[in-house]
This record gives C-alpha cells, structure tokens and sequence, in this order.
C-alpha cells in the first residue's frame, strides 16, 4: 500500500511533520541539564498525591539548572471540572513550585494545553501513518465488546491484535471507500511487537524490568481527534524537549507499548521514573493514601491547621530521599536547594506518608524561624482563619513576639510550635479573653497562700533569673519546702516537697499548666493586674 497516499487520505489539508520540527527546535542546554514536566488533568484540586508528583520534576529539574514544565493533560473532557486548570495553578503557586514554562507564562514550545494541540497531534498521526506504523479503525464499539466477550470466552488476553485486529489489512481502496461514507474512524498504532519476546527496560526509580512485547494496536487517536495519553506525552515530550519522564507507577505495564510508539517515531527515547504512591498505615495494612477518605490527602487541610508550606515542602524532600531528613537535622543553616536528591534513592513500594512526623518536621521548622516571621505569618493566618484571635494578635504585637522568642536562639531551642493555630494553643493563657477557667486536676500541694505571699514579698519584675530563682528558694522553708531538690530526694520524709512544687505551684496559676516554657521569662509578661487576678482566679479555683 501507498501509505503516503493513505496518509494524505486520512489526514488532508494537515500540517507535515517537519513543520513542528522546526517551530519547535531541541532546547540549547547545558550538560547535565534536565527538562522535566508535571502533566495533571484539570479533573480536581491538588492533593498531596499529586502535589508530591510535581514535587519530584520540580527538584530533579531545577537542581541541574533546568527547566519545571506544567502542562495540562485535558483531552478526557469528560472528566474535566469547572476551573480545574485555573485551581492547579493556584495550588500550585500557593505551594511556592516555581514553574518555569506553563499555560500562565507561556514559553516557546506553547500551547501548554493539549486540547490546544491538536492540530499538531493530527500532524503526528499522519506522520505515522505514512511511514506503515499506523491504521484507520473502523470498528463501532458494539464491534469492538463483541471482541472482548469472545475473547474472555475463549480465555484469551483482551485487546485489539492479530486476528482480532480487523481493520489492520483493510486495502486502500475499503478505506477510500469507507471515508467517502462518512464513517467515523480512530488510528491504531500496527504493532511490531510479538508477546512471545522479551524487553529489558531500565527505570530510574525500580531498576532493570523485563516485560513481553507490546502486540497490542492501541488507539493513538480518537476519532474526534484527540489523542489519549499515551501518543500524546510522546509527542508533547519530544516537542518539548523533556528529558526525564516522572510518573506515577500505574504506567509500567505500558512500558513496552509507549517505547513501541517512540520506536516507531524514530525518536530517542527520554529516561524514566516511575513514582510508587503515597501510602498510609490503616491498622496491620498499607493502601494508598486517598483523596477521599484521609483528610490529610487534602492541601486545604494544611491551610487551615496553618502548617506553612515550606513545612509540607521539607516534608515531601524527606518522602523523595529518606536520607534528606537527617541531613537537615544536622545542617540547620541549609535548605532544601543544597541536598542532591537522587532517583535511585526514591522508594520502590511507595512512601508512608506520616501526618505526626510532618507535624515534627513543622516543629523543627518553626524552631528555626525568627519570632517576627512567626508573628507576621500568625496574623496572616488569623485574618483568614481565626477572626477573633486575629484581633488578640494585632493589638499584643510585642507580648507575642516577647513569648515566641523564649527559648529560641538557643543551641536547642523550643519545639512547641508546629502549626499557626498552635499559637493560640501556645499562648491561650496570656489574655484573659482566652483564659476563663482552670482546667487542671488540682493536687494537694497547691497552696494560694503560698502564691499570695511569694507575689507579695517575693517577686520583682527586674530581678535577675539568678535573683528571681533564689527568692523562690528563700521562700521554701517558710512552707516546710526544701530549697534544693537534692535535699528532698535524700530525706523525703523532711519535707513537703521541693522548690519544683513551689515552682509548679506559680506555672499553675499563672498559665493553668504544669508545662511552660521558661517560667522566668513568662512572669514578665504579665501585668501587676493580671498577676492579682489570676491569684483571685487561683484562690476561687481551689476552694470550689
């Protein structure tokens, strides 16, 4: 057969392939220069799947000087929601992912859309098709179920291949006269393959894979026009220079297939990385971690714990390279743009995705930020998402930065905080909007009239810690307390109790807690007024 002449058939008045070529030129890159690409369909928001799939391209590329591509993958219109594109951009930019060429800031291999391709996707088809590798189908998909239950009777493998492909030796002349018909058709890639025969392929993330042939003729475009995806990321993938495949792991068996489509463009293949997804630990077994049931899958439910996005980011860099997490905890003045990240590192099974060790990661984030960047980013937080405290926070600026200071430019600061709405938590007990009532089981030692004597004739707002703690020691055996807790642990029965429980009786009074940070640096955050009333609040509580 003609195939040029088939090819002119099928596709008439349609773009030659060298056209493309040509707009389209091999990126100038540098050596060890990636290209890789996120390539979501518009079918929903981001998730923390899919937020750590564009999370891998996006470190692998930039980490090598390259390029991040976003490009929309919107050829099943059917699954498409309203806004979908518009909603993976925000989360995206929201998750600070700097995006080097997408449908927003365009780039010279636009458009970024594939239903804006499709004048090319048809140019590639004819190409194919001229060369022999591809046919028109003619098959209703009546004909096509009929295929299948056949096949499932006979306990053969389904699909459309050797004797099942009916269209495959359709002559010029049947086809010519089928067009003139006006019967709508699909092209099929006229596979080479054969079942029987072995492929080594080697991924980036799983290693060295053996798989059968592909000898399937799969649609690689629809009769609208528009390609699935398979034909679609090669063609995109090559226009586009993409050097690395990321994607999730459900692809592998399409391995022989794809590379078939590839071969049959004559064009060289990119390196791959198949990405196992996040899991979650439910009882004695893993499954994959669902958008629909885990909560946690959802990016919103970061935003509005207010977990900062840096966090989640430093989170993700330890589900890509295990080894990251340590490294951080060892180099406190780096970020994630000074670790190699390498595929071979990543996990074969899939990641456990851990809410309590993100919520550590958090912490130690926060530990490390400056007390202004966590009052700013708390009254950001707030003006969203907490109103009323929101108002706390704007008028007691230099109280909540005095309180996030304590204990953090220290060798082992604080790791109290590890979301914006700890800050309230955290802080409750400074405003007597927040704190109303104590909600702590009273013991026996706590005594107001020790309280009252040691806010009395004791305490002094200027002395110094040394002065401060020795006055609270002073005040000790007046009350039957050992001034030093080494006293108390070698003759208990001498004593009440030690300088620890005159301690804990001032940290509950005045926090409603028996854990605080530094109790000296506290104090003076409160106000002689606050300082009577919770004395009041202290006296009421214990006689009730």
């Amino acid at each position: 057969m003609d195939y040029k002449k088939l090819a002119d058939l099928l596709f008439p008045n349609v773009e030659n392939i060298e056209y493309y070529l040509k707009k389209y030129p091999k990126r100038e890159k540098k050596e060890g220069e990636e290209i890789l690409r996120f390539a979501p369909s518009p079918t929903g928001f981001i998730h923390m799947g899919s937020l750590f799939a564009a999370f891998v391209p996006e470190i692998f590329s930039h980490q090598t000087g390259g390029k991040f591509i976003l490009r929309i993958e919107d050829t099943d219109q059917k699954r498409e929601i309203e806004n979908g594109i518009e909603n993976i951009i925000r989360d995206l930019k929201n998750y600070k992912f700097i995006i080097d060429e997408s449908p927003m800031n365009k780039g010279k291999y636009a458009p970024y859309i594939q239903t804006q391709r499709k004048d090319i996707y048809l140019s590639f088809a004819k190409y194919i098709v001229s060369k022999g590798r591809a046919y028109p189908c003619f098959c209703s998909e009546e004909e096509i179920q009929n295929m299948r239950s056949i096949q499932q009777q006979k306990k053969d493998r389904i699909g459309y291949y050797g004797q099942y492909a009916k269209c495959r030796n359709l002559t010029y002349e049947e086809i010519e006269s089928k067009i003139n018909n006006g019967e709508k058709f699909v092209i099929r890639l006229k596979s080479q393959g054969d079942f029987n025969k072995k492929i080594i392929f080697n991924d980036l993330v799983k290693g060295k894979m053996e798989f059968p042939e592909n000898d399937i003729d799969h649609i690689l475009l629809k009769s609208d026009g528009l390609p699935p995806y398979a034909f679609a990321h090669v063609v995109d993938d090559h226009l586009m220079d993409i050097t690395t495949i990321t994607r999730a792991d459900e692809y592998v068996s399409s391995i022989p297939y794809h590379l078939e489509i590839w071969q049959a463009f004559e064009f060289p293949v990119p390196r791959y990385a198949h990405i196992a997804p996040l899991t979650k630990k439910e009882g004695t077994t893993i499954r994959k971690l669902s958008k629909r049931k885990d909560p946690e899958a959802a990016v919103s439910y970061y935003s509005e714990l207010g977990i900062p996005v840096d966090a989640v980011r430093l989170y993700l860099a330890t589900l890509l390279n295990s080894d990251f997490e340590m490294w951080y905890m060892q180099n406190p003045d780096k970020t994630i743009k000074d670790f190699e990240f390498k595929f071979n590192k990543m996990s074969v099974g899939g990641s456990l995705f851990d809410l309590d060790k993100l919520i550590n990661i958090s912490k130690v984030y926060f530990s490390k930020k400056k007390a202004e960047d966590i009052y700013k980013e708390t009254l950001e937080y707030t003006s969203e998402y907490d109103k009323d405290f929101y108002e706390i926070v704007k008028n007691n600026k230099d109280k909540l930065i005095s309180f996030l200071n304590i204990e953090r430019n220290i060798p082992r600061p604080r790791k109290d905080i590890s979301c914006y709405s700890d800050v309230k938590k955290e802080t409750s007990y400074l405003f007597k909007e927040l704190f109303t009532e104590y909600q702590i089981e009273k013991k026996p030692f706590y005594d107001a009239n020790i309280l009252e004597d040691y806010f009395t004739n004791y305490y002094n707002v200027n002395d110094t810690k040394e002065i401060w703690f020795s006055k609270i020691k002073e005040l000790c055996p007046k009350y039957g307390y050992a001034s030093e807790t080494k006293d108390y642990k070698q003759s208990p029965e001498k004593y009440k109790g030690s300088v620890s429980d005159i301690c804990e009786i001032i940290r509950v009074a005045m926090t409603g807690r028996t854990m605080t940070p530094d109790l000296y640096e506290i104090l003076k955050l409160f106000t002689n007024d606050q300082i009577k009333d919770r004395i009041k609040m202290f006296n009421e509580y214990l006689t009730k």
